[in-house]
């Protein structure tokens, strides 16, 4: 309230002249010296002077009694007489000087007379609550002694106003005015000698008044002048005020649970209600704003202390001797035609308030049986007060649609608890599309920029537009586009938390399949929106492209969600800036319990229907794996909070599960998905594995590697993995064992043994070797089973080995079974070559092994992937270099470049005529219909590979042995060392 200084204007004029008006009729008095009864001949200019100030002041005409009312209590307060030296101190520091030298000397009975003439009751209490401790229950007890004297039905009522706003007072420390005016009061509360000296700036109390003294002292007062209280709607008033005072400030917990809001609005409803019937309520003409902001307030009484148990028993006992007194006359009256006005209303009310909160203080308080007495008594006498006069409560029931427009009138004027108004604003049916709610909700709209109540509104209309009423279409179109607006406001936690809502309540497609009908354009949308983001895929304008899916995926989120999945892989380029824009609304993630596969989440639903299986590139592949992987770890780009829309295990469950299979199209793309999801995810806290059913997932890797030891036995078309994908495989394996090992202590040791050995006999269906590639996993658990010739060559410990019999390996098998475990890995074959049984000073022997070694190495050839034909290359050379492979070669072309000495090149010779050996063997006749011509083609890949690896090795040597003359390693040339591609006697 800004209305100027406390100094001379207009209104003061006014007021100045008000009270001249009064001396000249009460001279040759002065107007201190004025009693009660000289208020009825004296006091008419100064109440219409009040008045004239208040009707002129149009924008603020309380607030302009109030400040007059503040001047004229200062000039009450202000110490009499006044000394020269007081004058000018006070003209300095005293806020009120020149206009409280425009009134003349007047006392308290001007100052209550004036407030009782004005019905200022609320004014009163108001001022008085900001007035310091001492000087406030001193005010007090001089309005008290007032009300004493020649006490009339006015006083009375006065005083019972008085009481009730008393209670229902909230101290307002934000006026600037009550702040001086409390601090003015209390410099006049010091001696006039403090007032000669330099001003000190006065820091007030910070505390108000208490209200539990003065509660007392009006108990007191209500004693004093019952038998002046006579009408019956006073009786009313006082038992009232009495036992909501009871009520409040003695009986009702220090921190009592709020009242639901829609019970709050009933109870406001029904206020106003009983407001309008009765005409003589001084509320009965106000504007519906004004009643709302004193419903609430009578409605919303609350303490914050309470009364000695002494004030507590003497009101009780007080209450009792008064409904004992005046029971009978009430009860005739409120059952009368005539009991039905707000009085009577109030005294049902709050007795039954009462009347409940007794029981609970009667069964919850430690009281003494004289105590308990007294509280059974008035317990009783209540309510058989309340049995017959039951009527009064039950017929007061509220005008039906006065609700609505109390609810909108507290949204309008953001009242106490308008925001729980809101709430019922939006979810009431039966308001809806009333050009009245239509009305609050244009001009209110800021207020419903919260996530529920954006929601709230739209379930009320989609419910009521989708019912038999008949709700004009532009006026949905308005109210859709209205709620929209607050949601594309909201911040992107807050949409999510819509979109959640709407996802979890119409599933799917959203608002679409509801509202389809009002929501033009929306596929246009969709595609203008799409085709801006696929040319300006960038993450400055990622705010803005995320603010625009956001109305979108609310409209209908099935849509919106497949189209960026589509053209995540298809546009080239865009699936990190559509994944971003996508993790930025982890409410996708969500499981539709009445969708087409309820075990899926809403992301896969999508990525399935619209991307998985469809790819055309290898480029798409590529584009579809890298934003699996974005959905799955987020790129966290700045100020947008983003989180995983898919987790690891789902991707495992979903796109890798069920396509691990050799005839399986999709089973190369499911092992990328697969390795590049544990290895993003190997460093998670959690043990994510878990989730997975580890051990079914190291049988299925299992039983795809079991595949490939049938792999040229299969048809071509299923045959859907290269032998090059053995080697994806393996690594998956070995990385998931090892995982899995890492987090053994997550399973029980029961679990753990269980889930072994259920592994164990799964892998008896499979070829021996997968099987021993587990080897590590199951240590200290299980044997490793081998084929029983295998410990024909080896020394195998018992301890460790055990021997199986397996269709194949009949005898003269143990070199293919002793080769088969050695290229499974480089530390397996080092261990074979440890254990095998080869007389190195024994030429026959030797050479017997060399030829058995040629024969099983051209059997496994064709099976072995890259990695696993790289083992066999070190394990040959290891064999070379150990003397236990015995592969002779000629010079015969030594004659063609004598200068050149091969010996240091004896084992890359021997390698290269053994794989020419090899090479031999596969093109014989009896291998003719052993491969397909794909097979063929793998092992010719195979062959030149080790090839080039031995070519390399050879440049190697060449370039970096210093013992060779410079002349020589001039000589030097591919065609030197290989016989069959460029010598005469390759060429014969």
């Amino acid at each position: 309230m800004d209305l100027g200084p406390l100094n001379i204007c207009e209104e003061m004029t006014i007021l100045h002249g008000g009270f001249l008006l009064a001396e000249q009729l009460f001279r040759p008095k002065a107007l201190a010296e004025l009693t009660k009864s000289d208020w009825e001949h004296v006091g008419r200019p100064i109440v219409e002077a009040l008045r004239e100030i208040s009707s002129t002041a149009c924008s603020q005409p309380f607030a302009w009694k109030k400040k007059a009312l503040i001047i004229i209590w200062a000039k009450v307060l202000q110490p009499y007489p006044v000394t020269p030296s007081d004058t000018e101190t006070r003209w300095q520091e005293d806020v009120f000087f020149s206009v409280g030298n425009m009134i003349p000397t007047i006392n308290h009975t001007v100052l209550f007379e004036l407030l009782k003439s004005l019905e200022a009751s609320g004014l009163f209490i108001q001022l008085l609550m900001a007035l310091p401790t001492t000087i406030c229950r001193a005010e007090l007890e001089h309005f008290l002694e007032h009300m004493m004297i020649d006490t009339s039905s006015k006083d009375v009522a006065f005083f019972l106003d008085v009481w009730w706003e008393m209670m229902k007072h909230k101290g307002n420390q934000q006026d600037p005015l009550l702040s001086q005016f409390r601090t003015m009061a209390h410099k006049y509360l010091s001696s006039t000698d403090e007032f000669s000296h330099p001003p000190k700036r006065f820091k007030s109390d910070p505390d108000v008044c208490p209200t539990m003294p003065l509660l007392a002292m009006l108990l007191t007062g209500l004693k004093q002048i019952q038998n002046r209280i006579l009408c019956p709607g006073m009786k009313c008033c006082a038992l009232a005020n009495l036992a909501d005072m009871l009520t409040v400030f003695a009986l009702m917990e220090d921190d009592p649970q709020e009242v639901s809001a829609t019970v709050y609005l009933d109870k406001l409803a029904t206020v106003i209600s009983v407001w309008n019937s009765d005409t003589q309520n001084p509320y009965h003409q106000q504007a519906l704003a004004e009643k709302v902001k004193e419903a609430e307030r009578d409605v919303s009484l609350s303490s914050l202390a309470k009364l000695p148990s002494e004030t507590i028993f003497v009101g009780f006992e007080f209450l009792r001797s008064l409904l004992r007194e005046w029971g009978e006359e009430l009860q005739t009256m409120l059952n009368s035609s005539q009991g039905t006005n707000y009085d009577s209303y109030r005294l049902c009310d709050s007795l039954t308030s009462f009347s409940q909160n007794l029981k609970l203080y009667l069964n919850t308080t430690g009281l003494s049986k004289e105590e308990r007495q007294v509280v059974s008594e008035l317990a009783e006498c209540v309510e058989d007060f309340l049995r017959k006069t039951n009527r009064v409560l039950k017929n007061k029931g509220f005008e039906q649609d006065i609700t609505a427009s109390i609810a909108m009138a507290i949204i309008e004027q953001k009242m106490d608890r308008h925001m729980e108004m809101c709430y019922i604003f939006a979810s009431e049916k039966k308001w809806a599309f009333s050009d009245e709610w239509l009305a609050c909700l244009v001009n209110n709209q800021a207020l419903f920029r919260e996530p529920d109540l954006v929601l709230k509104l739209l379930e009320t209309v989609i419910e009521v537009s989708t019912t038999d009423r008949a709700i004009p279409e532009p006026q949905l179109k308005q109210v859709i586009n209205l709620i929209l607006e607050c949601y594309a406001d909201l911040s992107l936690p807050d949409k999510n938390k819509v979109l959640s809502g709407v996802l979890l309540s119409w599933g799917r497609k959203g608002l679409s399949e509801k509202l389809l009908a009002y929501l033009e354009g929306f596929q246009e949308d969709l595609n203008t929106t799409f085709n801006q983001l696929a040319q300006s895929a960038s993450e400055q304008g990622l705010a803005k492209a995320v603010a625009s899916v956001a109305r979108l995926v609310i409209l209908h989120p099935e849509m919106t969600v497949k189209k960026m999945c589509s053209m995540a892989v298809v546009n080239l380029g865009t699936h990190k800036f559509l994944a971003q824009i996508l993790t930025a609304f982890p409410a996708l993630r969500f499981t539709e319990e009445q969708g087409p596969d309820p075990s899926i989440t809403f992301m896969v639903s999508c990525l399935k229907d619209t991307v998985w299986t469809k790819f055309s590139t290898p480029k798409e592949e590529k584009q579809f794996l890298e934003l699996l992987g974005y959905l799955v770890r987020p790129v966290k780009p700045q100020g947008i909070p983003v989180a995983a829309l898919l987790e690891p295990d789902e991707v495992l469950k979903e796109f890798v599960l069920p396509f691990l299979m050799l005839d399986v199209e999709e089973v190369d793309l499911s092992l990328k998905i697969f390795i590049q999801t544990l290895e993003a995810n190997a460093c998670l806290e959690e043990y994510w594995l878990q989730t997975c059913s580890p051990f079914p997932l190291i049988f299925s890797l299992c039983q795809l590697l079991d595949c490939f030891s049938k792999y040229w036995q299969l048809p071509k078309e299923k045959r859907c993995l290269s032998l090059d994908g053995k080697d994806l495989v393996i690594h998956i394996l070995e990385l998931l064992c090892e995982t899995v090992l890492a987090n053994a202590k997550t399973f029980s040791p029961d679990t753990w043994i269980k889930s072994l050995s259920w592994l164990h006999r799964k892998l008896e269906q499979l070829d021996w070797t997968v099987g021993l590639r587990l080897k590590n996993f199951f240590e200290g658990h299980f044997k490793c089973e081998v084929p029983a010739t295998l410990f024909e060559i080896c020394k195998l410990s018992e301890d460790e080995w055990t021997s199986q019999a397996h269709p194949g390996y009949g005898p003269g098998t143990g070199l293919l079974a002793w080769m088969e475990c050695c290229y499974i890995s480089s530390s397996i074959s080092e261990r074979m070559l440890s254990l095998l049984v080869v007389d190195v000073g024994n030429p026959e022997e030797v050479r017997l092994f060399s030829k058995g070694f040629l024969v099983a190495l051209v059997q496994v050839m064709p099976w072995c992937s890259p990695q696993e034909w790289q083992y066999l290359y070190q394990l040959t050379r290891r064999l070379l270099e150990k003397q236990l492979l015995h592969v002779p070669y000629s010079l015969e072309y030594i004659q063609f470049v004598p200068l050149l000495n091969l010996k240091p090149f004896a084992q890359e010779l021997q390698l290269s005529v053994l794989f020419l050996r090899a090479f031999q063997f596969l093109c014989s006749q009896s291998c003719r219909n052993w491969l397909p011509m794909e097979g063929w083609s793998h092992v010719v890949k195979l062959l030149c590979g080790s090839l080039t690896n031995l070519l390399e090795s050879v440049r190697y040597s060449v370039m970096f042995c210093t013992s060779w003359p410079c002349s020589t390693k001039r000589c030097v040339n591919h065609s030197t060392f290989w016989p069959w591609k460029s010598s005469p006697a390759t060429k014969r």
